[in-house]
Parts: structure tokens; C-alpha cells; sequence
């Protein structure tokens, strides 16, 4: 199985990381608005259209907010294991960082869905900062 980690510094203080991370149906616009573009939630799942047109079921397994941990898995005919789990980490002076894991089978489909999490990363260092910014300012 591929497991694929990513340590994501954010810009942003952490309780205003996680608010946006734990807001399962609000991916599209609050945690990874361009890379994803629409999301509604079904049930325990939410359906999160992707930029690039795929389209994924994912189901909350545990959002967690003492350990600020939120934990989703994904079913499909391409992937016969997905499960993902993201936490925040405050890492003082209004900063933090999140550590997003991924383990994922077949592998070879790992170098795709580490490639996507290279660009939903950059995606949420963009909004969380400018969120930051703007709730600083205000």
C-alpha cells in the first residue's frame, strides 16, 4: 500500500485552520476553493468535484476536534483502498501547520493522487493565509 504524507505549513492560526477544515461540506469554499470546485454533502459523504473534472465520493470516518483531526475514505472502481486523514498542529505566531496523510491502493495510482495532494496543498496554503488576512484586518 502507497502512503503518501504531506507537512503543509499554513500562514494562519490554527483554530482558523481546523473551523475550515472540520466544515466537511465547505471544502469547495473554505478549505480548497480552485482545486476543488463543488461539494454537497450526502448523508455521512460528501460528492467533491475536482478542477481537473473527476469526481469522488468521500464519507467522514471521525472529525475529532481535540486532537483537531478530521478522517475521510473514499470507495471506487479505480481505487480499491482510500483512507485520508488531515490534522492541524499550531505552530505559534499565528501560524500552523497541517500533516495530511494518504494511504491508497493500487499502487499505481499513488504518483496521480500524490500529485493532486501536491496541488489541494497549495491550494489551502492560498485560501487559509488569505482567510487569515482578511479576518486580521477586520
Amino acid at each position: 500500500m502507497a502512503s503518501i504524507y504531506k507537512d503543509i505549513p499554513i500562514d494562519a492560526p490554527a483554530d482558523q485552520v481546523w473551523d475550515a477544515l472540520r466544515d466537511f461540506g465547505a471544502v469547495h469554499t473554505r478549505l480548497a476553493p480552485g482545486f476543488v470546485t463543488d461539494s454537497k454533502l450526502d448523508g455521512d459523504a460528501r460528492i467533491v468535484t475536482f478542477a481537473n473534472g473527476s469526481v469522488a465520493r468521500e464519507t467522514l470516518v471521525d472529525c475529532n476536534d481535540s486532537r483537531r483531526r478530521l478522517v475521510y475514505a473514499i470507495k471506487s472502481e479505480r481505487l480499491t483502498q482510500h483512507s485520508a486523514s488531515a490534522q492541524v498542529f499550531a505552530e505559534g505566531d499565528g501560524r500552523c501547520r497541517m500533516v495530511w496523510i494518504t494511504d491508497v491502493l493500487p499502487n499505481e495510482i499513488a504518483s496521480y493522487i500524490d500529485a493532486q495532494m501536491d496541488l489541494g496543498a497549495a491550494a489551502m496554503q492560498k485560501a487559509l493565509a488569505q482567510s487569515a488576512k482578511a479576518k486580521s484586518a477586520a
